[in-house]
């Protein structure tokens, strides 16, 4: 049996995904389970990547699709065509039985268009848009099958339900069989490694305020005040950023908050040790939020202008989800939250 996975990004949404693994995996111990992800996202799955005392992802087929987006202006007509090319060249290297789409996108589902498949293999994918996500209805063209979810469908359960769907399972049940995301073994890996930005371990709080939608942002201010609050706990906040204008947020807070710090750019290895490292992770609904709730680490997951349902971690009780669309929480809510 060789199985293929396709998804493709952003961040959140292949962490959300990775609890497929496990479960294809426990029905086909031995089948060749391979993912297609964008370049900018195979660390995440790195750590499944299968060896002799584990089974996890055997091969990870990465794309540039945004790399090529963004650049195809800049380039010939003539080298755009080639580099997609050879990126659709690296996905001919095995003959798939099933492919799993749990993107529902039209780039997605011309990937599952593309890899190598025997002739009577299955593609399956989403039949609907569910709220919160993206879909586009013209990727059910590319499927075999196509499953029809509950509109408000939480991003795990969803992929989950699809996965099961393919396999001919029933869906999972959150309380008998809930999401694996990464194993024991990494977790304790990475409390053991030094950590990237030279902080001492349990003595800082990571404040991800950043998020590619403004909406989602919470309070300047309510970031102030929560930052003096850890300051007389002698905790340190490190505030980090992902482009120039969340560093120049990063520094106004710093100005602010004693003693905090706004580190250099780290990639998302080092993020996940220094989320892990730390004594508690805040943040809003963004990625590398979403990473220290995968590892089921003392998170407080902050909502502004999402829906709580779509993404909060509910597999761990060291993850606390405060607001929700359009009620975010306030500062006395999270201080109530944390226990030291």
């Amino acid at each position: 049996m060789k199985i293929l996975i396709v998804k493709l990004s952003s961040l959140g949404d292949v962490l959300h995904n990775l609890p497929i693994v496990w479960d294809l995996r426990a029905e086909y111990p031995d089948a060749q389970i391979d993912w297609v992800v964008e370049e900018a996202y195979v660390d995440l799955l790195q750590p499944l990547v299968s060896h002799e005392d584990f089974r996890g992802v055997d091969q990870i087929l990465q794309v540039g699709l945004r790399r090529v987006k963004k650049n195809w202006k800049k380039q010939s007509l003539f080298k755009t065509l080639k580099e997609l090319k050879h990126q659709i060249k690296g996905l001919q290297h095995s003959s798939y039985d099933l492919v799993i789409d749990t993107q529902g996108l039209l780039k997605s589902a011309i990937i599952t268009a593309v890899v190598k498949k025997n002739k009577r293999a299955i593609v399956v994918g989403l039949g609907n848009k569910t709220e919160g996500s993206g879909y586009e209805p013209i990727a059910r063209w590319f499927y075999t099958q196509s499953l029809q979810l509950p509109s408000q469908t939480h991003a795990v359960d969803r992929s989950r339900a699809l996965a099961a769907s393919a396999i001919g399972k029933n869906f999972p049940i959150r309380a008998l069989n809930p999401p694996q995301f990464y194993s024991d073994t990494y977790q304790q890996q990475l409390e053991n490694l030094p950590n990237p930005l030279g902080l001492e371990k349990r003595k800082y709080v990571m404040f991800f305020h950043a998020t590619a939608k403004p909406s989602k942002s919470w309070a300047f201010d309510h970031w102030v005040e929560l930052g003096k609050w850890l300051a007389l706990k002698n905790l340190r906040v490190v505030l980090p950023w992902g482009n120039e204008s969340e560093k120049m947020i990063s520094h106004q807070l710093a100005q602010e908050i004693p003693n905090a710090i706004v580190p250099d750019a780290f990639s998302i290895n080092q993020a996940a040790i220094i989320n892990l490292q730390s004594v508690y992770v805040i943040g809003v609904d963004t990625g590398l939020t979403h990473l220290a709730a995968v590892l089921s680490h003392p998170t407080i997951e902050i909502y502004v202008d999402s829906p709580k349902w779509k993404t909060e971690g509910y597999w761990s009780p060291s993850i606390q989800n405060l607001g929700d669309k359009r009620s975010p929480p306030t500062v006395e809510e999270i201080q109530k939250a944390m226990t030291f």
